[in-house]
């Protein structure tokens, strides 16, 4: 890939590449293995890929302040690959899990397969088979992550290609266990009390999404680069907090985003049950009666229209819309401040500055 080329259409080419050829793997398995793989393929299709762009971006990072800009080595773009395709194996199982029926303005996976099931005639509930086949689905794409990785490592020095395998095994560590802990609070903050919620969305923000989105995703492009204990350090604290920021956005795009732009209903959120920053400070500002309502009204399905619509107006009045935008802002003030200084080369930081405003400024 050129060093001037869109990295984005670097790795969406790399993705498509690898996933034709896995399915053409499969194709001798006969039409159901196909499918299998059509879905797979299907849930790796669109995005922003910004974890492949931070990817690459760590890697410039680092190598720029070392050597002549040139070009993007095959290695750090197959990387940048493996992170999307790891990405769409967790959207598959989060959408699973929240009962999703949308992504990315097409069916989620889980509802694809069941509407085929139903469509084949097949015996059976077809909505179980489209619940047990979007979890092998999403077990797919996380092999194919893996042999994706490790064909780009096969052509870096073995002490680089360990330490960005480190880097790779600890982001799917991290993001289960955000995982995890976002299911949990669902359930666990009414055994929490109300000035502790917050603190607590936050901890499920960073281990779901920061560490994920951003912070890990350029560490692994750091990695392929030898990036020393400097640099590493640098980007971390570019990173984190870049994440945090990328993660409250989505929140508030989660309640009040345009479907139009998102891909899914708006107040999507709140009729999951998510219990985000912004619902947490929404709850600080409410008087008991009307934070009952809101414990109420939240977490239901079938929230229609007019419900939404209160929900938002009363978390805009709550306050809480504005302190979520304020932290957004401190935490890409200090992202910012991060870069000040570090031993990175300059066209890269201003890259890096670029899909920080990317993440944080946002309508989808």
């Amino acid at each position: 890939m050129s060093a001037r080329a869109e990295p984005i259409e670097a790795i969406s080419q790399r993705v498509d590449m690898f996933v034709t050829a896995q399915r053409a793997a499969l194709a001798e398995a006969g039409p159901e293995a196909l499918r299998f793989a059509d879905a797979a393929a299907d849930a790796v299709k669109g995005g922003k890929r910004l974890r492949g762009r931070f990817c690459i971006a760590g890697w410039r990072a680092v190598e720029e302040a070392s050597a002549v800009r040139g070009d993007v080595i095959a290695s750090v773009v197959d990387a940048a690959a493996a992170l999307e395709v790891f990405h769409a194996a967790a959207l598959v199982h989060d959408d699973l899990i929240d009962n999703s029926d949308t992504r990315r303005g097409r069916p989620a996976t889980h509802r694809a397969l069941g509407a085929d099931h139903r469509a084949s005639g097949w015996l059976g509930d077809p909505d179980a088979f489209g619940r047990s086949a979007a979890i092998l689905v999403g077990d797919l794409l996380v092999a194919w992550s893996d042999d994706l990785l490790e064909e780009g490592l096969a052509e870096v020095t073995p002490e680089r290609a360990a330490a960005a395998r480190h880097q790779y095994a600890l982001m799917r560590r991290e993001v289960t266990l955000g995982q995890f802990l976002d299911v949990a609070e669902e359930s666990a903050f009414i055994s929490e009390p109300d000035d502790r919620h917050a603190e607590r969305a936050l901890r499920v923000a960073s281990y779901k999404s920061a560490r994920y989105s951003v912070q890990q995703p350029l560490a692994i492009g750091a990695a392929l680069a030898g990036a020393d204990a400097g640099q590493a350090a640098a980007l971390a604290a570019f990173g984190h907090p870049l994440g945090m920021a990328f993660q409250l956005r989505d929140d508030v795009l989660g309640v009040f985003g345009d479907e139009a732009a998102t891909g899914k209903p708006s107040g999507d959120d709140l009729r999951e049950g998510k219990r985000t920053v912004l619902i947490a400070y929404a709850r600080e500002a409410l008087a008991p009666p009307a934070r009952r309502i809101v414990d109420e009204l939240i977490g239901d399905p079938a929230l229609d229209a007019a419900q939404i619509a209160a929900l938002q107006q009363t978390i805009i009045d709550s306050g809480a819309l504005d302190r979520v935008e304020q932290l957004i802002a401190a935490y890409a003030h200090e992202a910012d401040r991060a870069l000040s200084g570090a031993r990175l080369g300059n066209a890269a930081v201003g890259e890096l500055r670029d899909l920080a405003r990317a993440a944080t400024v946002r309508t989808t």
